[in-house]
């Protein structure tokens, strides 16, 4: 019994020998007949012993991601330009990613000598789609360059789908010959015309035994960028036009706050009545500071120039003070009207406005008023003050 038990013991360490023997044969027969298997089993061989090692050392063994991290790596620096995959038949490339493998060369591959190889199928590009890929430039290392790469099969690919047509720009020239028809064409904000009235000043003026009335408004009507604009200021004594200024301009915005003007102006009232040619500016400059300023000329070589500024101060959302000075010169004296030659008289006043509502305003205020030159002298010598104090009342609307 203890012979039998002998004898199959030794019977299977003779089969055990003799398959580890065949397998050893067989490897080096593999080495023999392809190199590119000695290194494959060199690494695996390696990769044993170090195993081996771990296990004697009592180390644990590394995660399943981990080591597939480590093939990975080794298989970055391999060179494929010494390989022969034609002595590789069966082998199936279609589900490779070269793009995970950066530091593979594939400069010095012969793909046309792997007969067995599927690089898969072409049948549905159809011929000369331009999906032949040459890696022949390929010698960079780096992922995902593919500059040598020919998509185009000939052609150049474009992403705007060619160029754009002559007419592109014309809005009308996919309408068919459509139009608006019998409906208005839409306009613009600024096309349409618009009007308004500003009475700025008009008041009750009382002095030293005399009271009097002066009036300042302006109309205009027309769009946003031109319109026509008349202005009068002027005042009445005793039942009468004492000094009227009238004016009818042409306005032009060269800013958002800031117009041209040019047209005429007419003077009527005491003295002689006289005709200007009229250009100036008018509208609000920084810090809102209201401003107009009017330069004239007549036929009879006289020249003048009106300087007019406002401002309004908030004290509260409706109660306003408001500094005003105006200011006349001419290059020439008019006794008759009062007129002397340079700065020929000035106003300067406050007014304290509350604004019931904003196009209705009353306000009550005071003011110099002081003419110079022979004006001033014209006046004295008929017994009256070319400088006096005024206490002025009245309201300032508009709609």
């Amino acid at each position: 019994m203890m012979n039998r038990r002998v004898n199959l013991i030794a019977a299977l360490m003779v089969l055990k020998l003799s398959s580890v023997w065949a397998q050893d044969l067989t490897t080096v027969e593999k080495v023999r007949t392809n190199p590119m298997h000695a290194d494959h089993h060199a690494n695996r061989s390696a990769q044993s012993e170090r195993k081996r090692r771990n296990i004697k050392a009592g180390t644990e063994s590394k995660p399943a991601a981990a080591k597939a991290s480590e093939q990975i790596e080794a298989t970055q620096d391999m060179d494929h330009g010494k390989m022969n995959h034609g002595s590789m038949p069966g082998m199936n490339h279609s589900g490779m990613n070269h793009d995970a493998m950066p530091g593979m060369d594939h400069s010095g591959m012969n793909h046309d000598a792997m007969p067995g190889m599927e690089q898969g199928d072409k049948s549905g590009t159809g011929e000369g789609s331009g999906h032949d890929m040459d890696h022949g430039g390929a010698t960079s290392g780096k992922a995902g360059d593919m500059s040598s790469m020919n998509h185009g099969g000939g052609e150049s690919m474009s992403m705007q789908g060619g160029s754009a047509p002559a007419d592109a720009r014309d809005p009308h020239a996919y309408s068919d010959g459509y139009d608006f028809g019998p409906i208005p064409r839409p306009k613009m904000g600024d096309e349409d015309n618009f009007g308004s009235l500003l009475a700025d000043r008009l008041e009750s003026v009382t002095t030293r035994g005399n009271t009097a009335m002066t009036y300042d408004w302006q109309a205009w009507y027309g769009q946003t960028y031109n319109r026509a604009l008349i202005r009068a200021e002027g005042e009445i004594e005793s039942g009468k036009f004492k000094d009227a200024r009238n004016e009818l301009l042409w306005a032009h915005a060269i800013t958002a706050y800031l117009d041209t003007q040019l047209g005429v102006r007419y003077d009527t009232g005491k003295g002689t009545d006289r005709g200007w040619l009229a250009f100036g500016i008018q509208g609000l400059l920084p810090y809102w500071l209201y401003v107009e300023a009017t330069a004239y000329a007549n036929e009879q070589g006289r020249t003048a120039f009106r300087l007019e500024t406002e401002y309004d101060l908030l004290l509260t959302q409706k109660l306003i003070l408001q500094p005003r000075i105006e200011m006349n010169f001419y290059s020439q004296r008019d006794d008759t009207r009062d007129v002397s030659s340079g700065l020929s008289n000035i106003e300067a006043g406050l007014r304290l406005r509350y604004e019931v509502r904003r196009e209705f305003a009353p306000y009550v205020g005071i003011e110099w008023a002081s003419r110079f030159g022979s004006a001033a002298n014209n006046i004295r010598a008929a017994g009256k003050d070319a400088e006096e104090a005024r206490l002025v009342a009245g309201v300032r609307l508009w709609f």
